[in-house]
């Protein structure tokens, strides 16, 4: 163990998978516009969070679709050409889960995902494997920044919250880990995360530079 910290905790979407529903609708839209409001007003953020509170994905396409009947093969491939969202990993980021890794340092995942679509995305990206834990919100019925879903982690994998590090690229989910008594960062990039990681003595100074 390095330093004060004994376990760092990632989000994973948009911190160590790029996901982004536009990668499948610009095949679908030939209008950016057009595609923008679907993602907006149809297939929102919020609708989408539903799967990732535990709604089944076949439920969820039915219930939109009933309501945008004219929109219902647009809605349906959300789900089934859901594969198509995901992008790589990004690899300045695994690279420093790398080293905490080696470091001996505890790394775990907490996301909002749908338990239906994670082990697509568990066969696809082999560093998931490397988690010492890993909680997802479709899998417990809990999203983030739902205290409960903190708790949670803490609880089941035995975490000192004082000597826990949470990074999310989310305002609110790092605000809601900070309130439970975690060390709480928000991501905005690997360089950034490398050089708070080293202040806090989680990375040596310099290390992977």
């Amino acid at each position: 163990m390095t330093g004060s910290i004994s376990a760092v905790v990632f989000d994973l979407g948009g911190v160590l998978i790029d996901w982004d529903p536009r990668y499948l609708y610009r095949q679908l839209f030939d209008d950016d516009a057009a595609m923008e409001r679907f993602l907006a007003e149809i297939c929102s953020p919020e609708w989408n969070g539903l799967q990732d509170a535990g709604r089944s994905w076949a439920q969820g396409v039915e219930t939109l679709a009933r309501q945008h009947p004219a929109k219902r093969e647009l809605i349906a491939a959300f789900h089934r050409r859901w594969d198509e969202m995901l992008g790589g990993q990004i690899q300045e980021t695994v690279d420093l889960l790398s080293e905490l890794r080696e470091s001996g340092i505890g790394i775990y995942a907490l996301s909002n995902w749908s338990a239906e679509t994670f082990p697509i995305a568990r066969a696809r990206y082999p560093f998931l494997g490397w988690f010492d834990g890993i909680v997802i919100s479709g899998e417990v019925g809990i999203c983030k920044p739902d205290p409960r879903a903190f708790r949670h982690l803490i609880e089941r994998y035995r975490l000192e919250p004082a000597t826990t590090l949470f990074v999310d690229d989310s305002e609110a989910n790092v605000r809601a880990a900070g309130e439970l008594g975690m060390i709480a960062l928000q991501f905005r990039g690997a360089a950034e995360l490398r050089e708070e990681l080293s202040a806090l003595g989680a990375l040596a100074a310099g290390a992977g530079a």
